[in-house]
């Protein structure tokens, strides 16, 4: 009888809300998410979202604020709503799922105030989750000065959310589990769970010429966007008609149900390339970790990294392992001015890294070489030479490009703000024109312009490996955060792999005499070996990397399973798993697959059926797991590797050690 009341009660107030006419009431296509636009006496704008007939979202706010006395949030009224639906299968040529389904039903609202602007607020309702943008017209006017936007997320129960602190220069900060009302402030994704079991994440989708949105507290258990700023205080800078990126919620019954969405790149537009077969996903390793470590340099001294003698070397490695490519750091000059404002000089090796004779030997071992644009921030300096340097790589046969921006932006400017969002558009599309692909660190954080421009194939943006070079390091639970918070945007370069978790070998090694002067504190990698394999399947990226120096792979077993691993893959699932305690992914490429599981600072045990697998087939199970005795603090390099043969009827017992992890290679057998 409660449980009716309750019934009652929520659609008696969705009624009194859907009331204004024309119909602002939308469904998704299985019915079960509701999302109602209303205006309000005064001619402000609200919506609310309702899932399962609970309410998620009550009244929250919608609009901008813009200088010079131009309304852009009160006064309008609903001139007309059109509905339409769409139901499409659409591929890419790389992604977690190659094929994803793009079904939704839209409501478009065209409003107009006293002043004549006029505004079209579209949402899209998905079985996954809604998502709704703005579209404005302001006559009179040449260009607008947008100073703040007013989009709420007023939640109807307080609940708990996993999120990283709002900066507008970096997404390198950990990830914190806290109330939604003791929330201060938050980047996107903002995942969240209600107090009756919803999973959500707040987002955006196709963020183009508009400043990264990110949330703050707006009283009690509500969040209020904040736009990153010019240095003048501008949020964005418009002509008189504008339209901005879809802001998202994900929403889903369980945890995993986050991770298997494709709501963020459904919201972006067909590929705009005329061709993609350049386009691939490949292994790679790398003249990197050692400079870090800093036993190695950028700069070119006794000790620098990127030499040809150390290029042959790291290009022999990845030929004689599977490994279709090596990136080389701290090839080019100007690393030496390293702590001013970097000039960099994109066309000038250093003496000792001879380009083109690396070029030659990589393309006579079959290895593609990935090159490096570390700007330092100084975005002037690149863009006068982006170009240029761009076209030079590629006649020499380097079509693939690590970009770096650790460092500030001139003039106040903010990585985060509408200037480096279209300074970070730039060089997708002219990186595109020359069919090069893209790595960005200190990146814009992903809003899947990768299905409308495939060549930007992965992004940092989160802390990645290097933090456990010179810091404290990631906590084990990081791992587990990322696929239901960063990773919801899109791939991550985190970089996994390093095996010499304790630096010991690092310490021990004759060449690497260098390193006693290197005050390390307590830094180290805090996980076992065995999540170092699951991280290759669990943090996705087209792009993966085998992370740590090559020495400490060579006749390593556990390596196998990066020879063996395929980072293209067709299809991927979340099996498994609960924000920063633990999760389970499986990625099929070709006719293999591919299982990480891992956990946080707690050891776990989990049955997970293989039901996954190609029915009618048996394969070869390859357990690359946690030994006995192995713990991510005391005994961190404990593994063992078994073999089993599987079927699609099986289930598999997964032991983790605390802090540690599992990877499964299942290969068909010829019988």
């Amino acid at each position: 009888m409660k449980q009716n009341l309750h019934l009652l009660f929520v659609a008696f107030i969705l009624m009194s809300f859907y009331s204004c006419t024309p119909k602002t009431e939308l469904s998704s296509p299985d019915g079960h998410i509701k999302v109602a636009f209303a205006t309000e006496p005064d001619g402000k704008m609200v919506y609310r979202v309702a899932v399962n007939d609970t309410l998620l979202l009550d009244n929250s706010s919608l609009g901008f604020e813009a200088k010079d006395g131009i309304d852009l949030n009160q006064g309008f009224r609903v001139v007309k709503t059109t509905f339409t639906d769409k139901d499409e299968t659409w591929t890419q040529p790389w992604g977690e799922n190659k094929t994803n389904r793009n079904h939704y039903n839209e409501m478009a609202v065209f409003l107009k105030n006293d002043a004549n602007i006029e505004l079209t607020l579209r949402f899209r309702a998905f079985d996954d989750g809604i998502a709704f943008r703005y579209e404005y017209e302001v006559p009179g006017v040449d260009s607008l000065l947008v100073t703040d936007e007013l989009t709420a997320f007023r939640f109807h129960e307080d609940g708990i959310s996993w999120s990283i602190p709002a900066s507008f220069e970096t997404y390198e900060l950990l990830y914190s589990e806290q109330k939604i009302s003791e929330v201060k402030n938050a980047n996107t994704p903002f995942t969240f769970k209600t107090p009756g079991g919803i999973y959500g994440s707040i987002h955006e989708a196709a963020l183009y010429d508009f400043p990264e949105m990110t949330l703050k507290q707006d009283g009690g258990h509500a969040l209020k966007s904040e736009l990153a700023s010019w240095p003048d205080g501008i949020k964005a800078r418009k002509g008189n008609n504008f339209m901005t990126s879809w802001r998202t919620i994900q929403i889903a019954p369980a945890a995993v149900g986050l991770i298997n969405s494709s709501l963020i790149l459904n919201l972006n537009e067909p590929c705009k390339l005329e061709t993609t077969d350049w386009i691939k996903p490949i292994k790679y390793v790398g003249v990197w970790w050692g400079m870090h470590l800093g036993v190695e340099t950028w700069k070119m001294d006794d000790r620098h990294g990127a030499t040809t003698a150390n290029a042959k070397k790291y290009i022999d490695f990845a030929h004689d392992n599977n490994i279709e490519g090596v990136l080389f750091e701290g090839w080019n000059e100007g690393w030496e001015s390293w702590g001013g404002m970097q000039n960099f000089d994109f066309t000038k090796p250093y003496a000792d890294f001879d380009i083109d004779e690396i070029v030659r030997y990589a393309r006579e071992k079959n290895v593609q070489i990935i090159g490096h644009h570390e700007t330092g921030g100084n975005i002037p300096n690149y863009e006068r030479q982006m170009e240029k340097a761009i076209k030079w790589y590629t006649e020499k046969g380097i079509h693939i490009l690590k970009t770096g921006y650790a460092g500030a932006f001139p003039d106040g400017h903010s990585h985060h703000g509408q200037y480096g969002v279209n300074h970070y558009q730039k060089v997708v599309e002219t990186a595109a024109r020359y069919h090069m692909t893209l790595d960005a660190h200190e990146p814009i954080k992903d809003t899947g312009i990768r299905r409308t421009w495939p060549n930007m194939m992965t992004r940092e943006g989160a802390r990645g490996m290097e933090w456990n070079a010179w810091s404290e390091g990631n906590p084990p639970s990081h791992h587990e955060m990322l696929p239901f918070t960063r990773l919801l945007g899109g791939p991550m370069d985190y970089t996994p792999g390093t095996f010499d978790i304790l630096f010991t070998q690092t310490k021990d090694s004759p060449k690497r005499q260098k390193w006693n002067d290197q005050d390390k504190g307590n830094s180290r990698v805090n996980t076992t070996l065995a999540k170092q394999l699951a991280n290759w399947v669990i943090l996705y990226s087209p792009l993966q990397m085998a992370s740590d120096m090559i020495e400490h792979y060579e006749g390593h077993p556990a390596f196998q399973f990066f020879r063996d691993f395929d980072p293209d893959c067709d299809e991927s699932k979340a099996l498994a798993g609960e924000p920063g305690e633990f999760v389970v992914i499986v990625r099929k490429a070709k006719q293999n697959y591919f299982l990480g599981a891992s956990t946080n600072e707690g050891p776990r045990t989990l049955l997970v059926s293989l039901d996954f697998l190609e029915k009618g087939k048996t394969y070869k199970a390859i357990v690359y797991a946690d030994g006995e005795q192995a713990d991510w603090k005391t005994n961190p390099t404990e593994y063992q590797i078994t073999e089993q043969e599987v079927t699609a009827r099986d289930t598999i017992n997964i032991r983790m050690a605390a802090g540690g992890g599992q990877a499964i290679s299942f290969m068909p057998l010829q019988k």
